[in-house]
């Protein structure tokens, strides 16, 4: 059985513990006294990070898809050719040092575009301060895919008249926050837990299948699982993969296949849905199911975030590694640096 002793033995720098605290983060960052930004004739947001910070990006990639607002997400070097007057060029690096970031950051000040950028100071923040770039400093709590919520709420504290999300729903999803971190959390170490069930069912190659509006959830998962199991991970898109990775289920697998589901997925997602499983339960192939909460766009997503992370850093628990650590990353960035 799973206790916080277990807990506090593999998992060395107490990562759980901020997760434990992600609601109250997610309210300090909203209702914080930072600065709101505003840019007129906004059409067009490029949201620019790696890895943690990347996955801020896909998240508001999601909420704003049935928006005006045409979103690009950016996780690389290059800046798309279609940024112009009209275009907001966010750069989120919680390290403040991330290269690729701070190199679309140089390449968006030559252009004629707007500039704000999200960071716990470094490289970036010195940037800005040198070419009178606006940015706001968001602290770095315990490492960047912990700080998550911290810079998701903060961004829309600060970009509250660009991103069309109105307050009451941002303070619903911070509510069900509360309420998820009831179920999910070190303090409920029960089998009434589904991100400990979740982590238990796991045992070889998870293949994660999801929507279209679920795709930050699914590689955000996909990453925490990368980073805190140190294990391989596929993802895949659920429509697409009936056009070809679904062949691959007619030999036999190690992969396990975790479906994401929305609570209100569109009516042919749902049909798909169900003739996949019927595939799975005809060729034997257990399953797991995972549904987001109902309410608004963005309480479904940081939900069914924090359910999946919290699985992630249980999993590797399970595994007995330390879920903080990422040495891989550091051994490439010393070589880049």
């Amino acid at each position: 059985m799973l206790d916080v002793s277990i807990m506090d033995k593999y998992d060395t720098q107490k990562m759980y513990k901020i997760y434990d605290d992600w609601p109250n983060l997610a309210k300090k960052a909203y209702t914080s006294n930072l600065k709101p930004a505003n840019f007129e004739g906004i059409t067009h947001i490029v949201f620019v990070g790696m890895g943690g910070s990347g996955a801020v990006g896909d998240l508001f990639e999601s909420i704003l898809s049935k928006t005006n607002i045409h979103v690009t997400v950016v996780k690389g070097y290059l800046l798309p050719k279609t940024v112009d007057s009209s275009t907001l060029v966010v750069i989120t690096s919680v390290s403040g040092n991330t290269v690729e970031t701070l190199t679309v950051l140089e390449s968006a000040h030559k252009l004629d575009c707007s500039i704000i950028a999200f960071c716990s100071g470094g490289k970036i923040e010195q940037y800005c301060i040198k070419n009178k770039i606006n940015f706001r400093i968001i602290n770095l709590i315990h490492s960047p895919r912990a700080s998550y919520v911290a810079y998701v709420y903060s961004i829309l504290n600060v970009l509250h008249s660009i991103i069309p999300i109105n307050e009451t729903d941002v303070l619903l999803s911070i509510n069900a926050l509360f309420e998820t971190c009831k179920k999910i959390s070190s303090n409920n170490l029960t089998d009434t837990n589904p991100a400990i069930n979740l982590a238990k069912w796991i045992y070889e190659i998870p293949i994660i299948y999801y929507p279209h509006g679920l795709q930050s959830a699914a590689i955000r998962f996909k990453a925490s699982l990368q980073e805190n199991s140190k294990i391989h991970v596929i993802c895949e898109d659920v429509i697409e993969a009936c056009h070809n990775g679904i062949v691959a289920w007619e030999t036999h697998s190690r992969v396990q296949p975790i479906l994401l589901r929305g609570n209100d997925d569109f009516e042919k997602t749902k049909e798909r849905w169900e003739i996949l499983k019927g595939y799975f339960n005809k060729q034997k192939i257990e399953y797991k199911e995972i549904t987001s909460e109902s309410g608004n766009i963005l309480t479904k997503i940081i939900c069914l975030i924090y359910l999946l992370d919290y699985a992630s850093i249980y999993h590797a628990i399970k595994l007995e590694i330390d879920p903080t650590p990422v040495n891989a990353i550091r051994y490439i960035k010393k070589k880049l640096n």
